[in-house]
């Protein structure tokens, strides 16, 4: 009996007596954003973490293929890679998709020097405020309320937002505490030659709803895998010990605001 034949008995054998189907083990190529400090152009981060830790409980080894943000899905959608990361739920991509893995916490940053109260999105009305590419669209009730802001613009280049708030160029960000938090970390290792000062004290409300995020996979039997091994994960407190350390990283940021760590 051949290799493959034998497998494809097991797997109905599986199915008849209503026991799970375990994929066997795999070397996977998923496909991930460039977005320090989620996933960083070396495939390290926070994201990065649970994705590898998830996926080894299971037995896989992954390998990860670092693309500009939403590009990833794309080259996904092309073909490309055995996953993808950082789906929006229900996002239309090939394969399965998993259940909620990641949280992105978005919130309004600001100069503590400025003592502004931007626990509301209400707050913002008559600021200069500045949002990372699309926000409008995926953030409820951002695109109503942006009329009433003297001023609003979105751009992709996350660390020009960090630049725009220390020059005083902007009374608000909008987007990711974690991220906003590692973009100013990197402008205040290199601030020899800023006409700013990047050691400004800043301050993070999480005034919007966390965002949940999936994985897509190719194979219904790696995506069963990823679920039951994050459940496995998420029950013996790993993924917590991730998280709690990567917020722990950018604490004098985030404060108590991110995740409710």
């Amino acid at each position: 009996m051949s290799n493959a034949r034998s497998v494809s008995r097991i797997a109905l054998a599986a199915v008849l007596c209503g026991a799970p189907i375990v994929a066997q083990a795999e070397a996977l190529t998923i496909l991930a954003g460039n977005l320090p400090p989620m996933v960083d152009a070396h495939g390290k981060g926070r994201e990065a973490e649970v994705i590898t830790t998830v996926l080894e409980r299971c037995g896989h080894s992954v390998t990860f293929k670092i693309e500009p943000f939403t590009r990833h899905w794309k080259s996904y959608a092309a073909g490309e890679g055995d996953g993808v990361a950082t789906v929006p739920m229900g996002m239309d991509l090939p394969g399965g998709q998993s259940g909620s893995y990641i949280q992105y916490q978005n919130g309004v940053s600001s100069l503590s020097a400025r003592n502004d109260n931007f626990a509301a999105l209400d707050n913002l009305q008559g600021h200069s405020v500045i949002a990372f590419m699309g926000a409008s669209q995926i953030i409820p009730g951002l695109a109503d309320a942006t009329s009433g802001f003297s001023k609003y613009q979105e751009i992709a280049d996350q660390i020009g937002q960090s630049r725009m708030i220390f020059a005083g160029r902007v009374d608000a960000v909008i987007g990711d505490g974690m991220i906003f938090a590692e973009y100013n970390a990197q402008l205040q290792a290199n601030s020899q030659d800023l006409r700013f000062d990047p050691h400004q004290d800043v301050s993070f409300q999480a005034i919007f709803a966390p965002s949940d995020y999936a994985m897509n996979f190719r194979s219904d039997a790696i995506t069963a895998d990823f679920n039951r091994c994050y459940g496995d994960a998420m029950a013996d407190g790993t993924l917590d010990a991730i998280n709690k350390k990567w917020v722990e990283k950018y604490r004098d940021t985030l404060g108590t605001q991110y995740l409710n760590y």
